[in-house]
């Protein structure tokens, strides 16, 4: 059986190391968290990439619907969507899931694009 060595730091630099790795998630959190404060809602964002080919999916609706089971919605929802496209059935389901979970209707925020299926996610708001 091999040792494994340390050297001296090593805890430090894992642990600088896991700071950097979610910082961006944390900064991200606290963006939403700002943007539901301002409008009194509750946010989520929705992303998907414009580089690689990775449209809006079905597995995109459960993941949606995943979140807002974990999430308590006070007043309204507000889905910040960013996406290509993709699937016009899984945009369905994601107006119908985010009409489900907020009683008060839902907003949608588009900071840059939301092309064919965002689309229709945009306008399935209420």
């Amino acid at each position: 059986m091999q040792k494994q060595t340390s050297f001296p730091g090593q805890p430090f630099a894992s642990k600088i190391a896991d700071e950097q790795r979610l910082r961006p998630i944390k900064i991200r959190q606290h963006l939403l968290s700002q943007i539901g404060k301002r409008l009194g809602v509750t946010a989520i964002s929705f992303f998907t990439s414009f580089v690689y080919p990775v449209g809006i999916q079905d597995g995109d609706a459960d993941m949606i619907e995943d979140v807002l089971q974990h999430t308590k919605i006070s007043n309204q929802l507000c889905l910040i969507i960013n996406s290509p496209g993709g699937d016009a059935l899984a945009a369905e389901r994601i107006v119908h899931i985010c009409q489900t979970y907020s009683k008060n209707g839902f907003i949608v925020i588009v900071p840059r694009r939301a092309k064919s299926a965002a689309t229709m996610i945009a306008l399935g708001e209420h």
